[in-house]
């Protein structure tokens, strides 16, 4: 298996990350091919899809050893079920599957570079292959959601008060308010005093949860190895 692109994102780490792609469709990111594949042949009448296929690497979750079983969160933590029969990244080959709306390829001083939207990869992360999404064939919508139709999760209440509102920049409230309104939680926490913190687009956000409301308690620069990352400054 050979890395043939990266994907760029505005999340520098695992929490906070929706937990299926296209549950937030107004987070962005970019997609550019590895020097080796920067062929513009290569995405020739990709253009007219609409939506991709991307297979990827879970490149933060891979382990010597793997568990026939695994603890989705959505369960609480406490109940086990078949590797197979989820989609952790904790799997005998760490291999992530995500569809996402294509917005435009784009030829650039690095290679053809493809612009997509309701990702749920983290940013850098390894891509093994990109495929056109085909409705005819890809879409089911009488297939059966098994136990996770059951715990298809639940909207928060988002709060992000004016102070920190403003801190925000105007192009990116929306991504984020629908990023905390999925409940970046585990499922088994539920203490209304604990503080929450996660990155997002060069910035550190802070919040609280009780019961279905989310407040945003903080907002401020991220900063990574000593150095500041201001809103501005996103690899989009």
């Amino acid at each position: 298996m050979k890395v043939i692109a990266r994907m760029y994102t505005d999340f520098p780490e695992k929490f906070g990350i929706p937990r299926q792609s296209g549950l937030v469709q107004e987070l962005k990111g970019r997609i550019l091919l590895e020097p080796e594949y920067r062929r513009e042949d290569a995405l020739r009448g990709l253009e007219g899809f609409s939506h991709i296929w991307l297979l990827w690497e879970f490149s933060q979750s891979i382990q010597e050893k793997w568990s026939p079983t695994v603890r989705p969160p959505r369960l609480g933590g406490n109940t086990r079920l078949g590797v197979f029969a989820t989609r952790s990244p904790f799997r005998p080959n760490p291999i992530g599957l995500s569809c996402v709306r294509l917005d435009k390829v784009q030829m650039e001083k690095e290679g053809p570079a493809l612009y997509v939207s309701g990702g749920d990869l983290l940013d850098g992360t390894p891509i093994y292959d990109i495929k056109p999404y085909l409705p005819y064939t890809d879409a089911h919508p009488e297939a059966a959601g098994g136990w996770a139709e059951k715990v298809r999760g639940h909207s928060l209440e988002v709060e992000i008060p004016p102070r920190w509102l403003l801190q925000i920049p105007p192009e990116y409230q929306t991504a984020l308010a629908e990023v905390l309104a999925q409940d970046p939680r585990p499922s088994y926490q539920e203490d209304p005093e604990r503080v929450y913190g996660m990155g997002f687009a060069g910035m550190e956000i802070r919040f609280r949860v009780s019961g279905r409301h989310l407040t945003v308690c903080e907002v401020k620069e991220r900063t990574l190895d000593g150095e500041q990352r201001l809103p501005e400054g996103s690899n989009l």
